[in-house]
């Protein structure tokens, strides 16, 4: 074997942590992000969160004033709560590459960020966001995620209804043992033999006594308000509340005959299968329509109001407000100041650290790197944000002054190609956060849509079409309902070309049933 020496050469991407945690940062949620905050601030000393005492130092006056004796970070201009605010290039407003490709490091380095003797700039960052609000304003305004906090929940309504009644101990617990076993819709999903072997494994006597108790209970709980709780399946819910509403009209024809119906396949129900219940429950075709029409109005999820509504609050993360009128409006973007944080580097904790330098100066210096860094990227994070969200709604303006009519086509590549970043970057800014508009508050993946081909030679927005899909089945006749097909033929009257199973697809998209389900019997 001969040996020898070659030279080649050859490129390679490498992921510093401070990139690896851009990149992170930039596809969580708010609900997300704040999480990923308090952890950071409990694990780094050096990062703080500016309170209440801090309104007057640092205010909104103070965050344009750059900190005594400190220097400006290179490479990014100070964020305003404008649409024109961008980092100083666009290159460095991109994360160049996806972690999940790469190896991430053992132990992130964080000193080898940059020259720990240049001190950059450690005062606030998100001083212009207010303060943390009370429930009560002073104006009499109360926050709506403060009154879901407040709305009472379906265990803690189950267990007051329960103290009424006169139950010894034993038929006490079982009963609040089933109340806490109930989902968030009101069902008890396990069996009552599950319940019991869960208690008393191995022991049948036991649980075949645990078994009757909770036969016993669970009467006693399907007699609560709200009526249908405790069921185990959808055909016991409905009929719970059909019973319940023949205790009051015995006489009711619609309801003696839905609590018939409901005790057939529910199946048949689905499909509105009026002749074979008819036969099946021996009624004639006018009842079965009318218990139909009264099982549809039942509540299928007991448990539904119940649901802490603080789940389907949604947070914008960008604030789109309208500026003039008639031929001079604009639209003025702006991020929500509620999601700001309002971080800084803690000044008498990093003081300290410069005038003292002993065993441990190394560690510490690297944890006071790691907290500038992830402000420097929670600062790029929202920076992103609102380019992105500037470049949608000028190039979405007609939805924003028309509607949803008005939407036009677009995809990814436009907005990157504009801002000169990465298509996974606006994929991972435009997932998960919102925009409040004139029109209501929007994922920003809402403004994208794919085209749709005209008779003109246009495009159209999918969004759009979904749009009008949805303005005919709103105009359509009950007892006439449009097909797939008819509503595919109207939007080529309207110079749009949908096929029937594009249609059909757009109209599961937005939850429509069928049209022979949307008849009326």
């Amino acid at each position: 074997m001969k040996q020898g020496l070659s030279l080649r050469v050859s490129q390679h991407l490498a992921l510093t942590p401070q990139l690896q945690q851009s990149i992170r940062l930039l596809q969580l949620s708010t609900l997300e992000l704040g999480q990923e905050i308090q952890q950071m601030l409990d694990e780094n000393p050096f990062l703080d969160v500016l309170g209440d005492d801090h309104a007057e130092e640092f205010g909104p006056a103070a965050s344009d004033a750059p900190g005594p004796a400190s220097e400006a970070e290179p490479g990014f201009e100070p964020l305003a709560n404008g649409h024109d605010a961008a980092p100083a290039s666009a290159s460095e407003a991109e994360p160049s590459a996806d972690p999940a490709d790469y190896g991430d490091d053992a132990a992130p380095n964080w000193e080898s960020d940059g020259n720990t003797e240049t001190v950059p700039d450690d005062g606030e960052w998100g001083g212009e966001a207010p303060a943390a609000r009370r429930n009560d304003n002073g104006d009499g305004e109360v926050d709506a995620t403060e009154l879901a906090r407040g709305n009472e929940s379906l265990p803690s309504w189950l267990h007051r209804q329960a103290l009424s009644l006169r139950l010894d101990e034993v038929d006490r617990a079982a009963l609040r043992f089933l109340i806490e076993s109930l989902n968030d819709d009101g069902y008890l999903e396990d069996s009552l033999d599950a319940l019991a072997a869960s208690l008393a494994p191995g022991d049948l006597a036991q649980q075949e006594e645990l078994q009757h108790r909770f036969t016993m209970a669970l009467r006693l709980l399907q007699r609560m308000d709200p009526p249908g709780v405790g069921a185990r399946s959808l055909a016991e819910c409905l009929l719970l509340q059909l019973r319940a509403m023949a205790e009051e009209t015995p006489d009711d024809t619609a309801c003696c005959a839905a609590i018939k119906v409901c005790q057939h396949p529910m199946d048949l129900l689905a499909k509105r299968d009026v002749k074979r219940l008819a036969a099946l429950t021996g009624e004639v075709e006018p009842n079965v329509k009318a218990a139909i029409g009264l099982i549809t109005r039942l509540e299928p999820k007991p448990g539904r109001r119940f649901i802490d509504v603080e789940r389907n609050i949604v947070v914008p993360d960008v604030l789109v407000t309208q500026v003039g009128r008639g031929a001079r409006v604009h639209f003025r973007v702006m991020l929500n100041p509620d999601v700001m944080p309002r971080l800084r580097v803690h000044d008498v904790y990093a003081g300290a650290l410069k005038a003292h330098k002993g065993e441990g100066h190394q560690a510490l210096q690297q944890r006071l790197q790691e907290a500038r860094w992830f402000i420097k990227n929670i600062q790029q994070r929202f920076d992103t944000i609102l380019r992105v969200s500037s470049a949608i709604v000028e190039r979405q303006r007609n939805f924003f002054v028309h509607g949803e009519l008005a939407m036009r086509p677009l995809v990814l590549r436009e907005i990157a190609d504009e801002l000169g970043l990465h298509e996974s970057t606006i994929s991972r800014v435009t997932t998960a956060k919102y925009m409040s508009t004139p029109f209501g508050t929007f994922e920003l993946k809402y403004f994208f849509g794919s085209a749709l081909g005209t008779e003109t030679g246009g495009n159209a927005s999918s969004t759009a079409v979904r749009a009008l899909i949805k303005q005919f089945v709103a105009a359509e006749s009950n007892k006439k309902p449009l097909s797939d097909s008819q509503i595919s033929e109207m939007l080529k009257e309207q110079g749009i070309e949908c096929a029937r199973r594009t249609v059909a697809k757009y109209r599961d998209a937005l939850r429509i049933a069928p049209a022979n389900l949307r008849k009326e019997l």
